[in-house]
């Protein structure tokens, strides 16, 4: 399964992409950071966010994208910012066909770190040693963004949107047929 993780953001918005390997395994594809400018005005910036999302997409083909869960904040054109730019590549993923799937940070954390109170620290820490990196990928919102998508190979099941009626890859209904199988004592068909 390929997953692309999106850690939004108005004026840096994370996205990495990771595959999955046999024995819980992850390899990374590729990692960056989107960015808008902040002396434009609010529409253009998320034109700008919008069509680097597109061509993230279109340039790695994922079978489902990860995206924050939004939450609130005291900070309120913060929290607008963040949800405007998951919402770009949420509209972006369901326009190709490509379930969607939202986790929180502390899903996220626990997923990666084993801890969902974890430090941007050792979520970087523990991305690149998943990974096989030499260092922490750079800026944080990449290392949170193949988080993301890393979470989201380890934890597929309840995550997706749309729930029953989505569509499921070939990929995740394999992963899904294993998970059950696993939980009966028995081989996946």
């Amino acid at each position: 399964m390929r997953v692309l993780g999106v850690d939004p953001g108005l004026t840096r918005c994370g996205i990495g992409v990771v595959d999955s390997l046999p024995g819980r395994r992850a390899a990374l594809v590729a990692v960056g950071v989107v960015r808008s400018d902040p002396a434009t005005t609010v529409d253009l910036r998320l034109r700008a966010i919008a069509d680097q999302i597109d061509e993230w997409l279109d340039a790695h083909v994922p079978d489902v994208l990860a995206v924050e869960r939004v939450f609130a904040q005291h900070n309120v054109s913060t929290v607008m910012g963040t949800a405007q730019a998951a919402g770009l590549a949420m509209v972006a993923a369901a326009r190709r066909g490509i379930p969607v799937a939202m986790h929180t940070p502390s899903e996220v954390k626990a997923a990666v770190t084993g801890s969902g109170r974890a430090d941007k620290a050792q979520v970087q820490h523990m991305v690149a040693r998943i990974l096989s990196l030499a260092e922490a990928p750079r800026p944080a919102d990449a290392a949170d963004a193949l988080a993301l998508a890393i979470c989201h190979l380890w934890r597929p099941s309840g995550a997706l949107q749309g729930g029953e009626t989505l569509a499921h890859t070939p990929a995740q209904r394999a992963w899904a047929a294993a998970e059950t199988a696993a939980r009966r004592g028995r081989p996946a068909r």
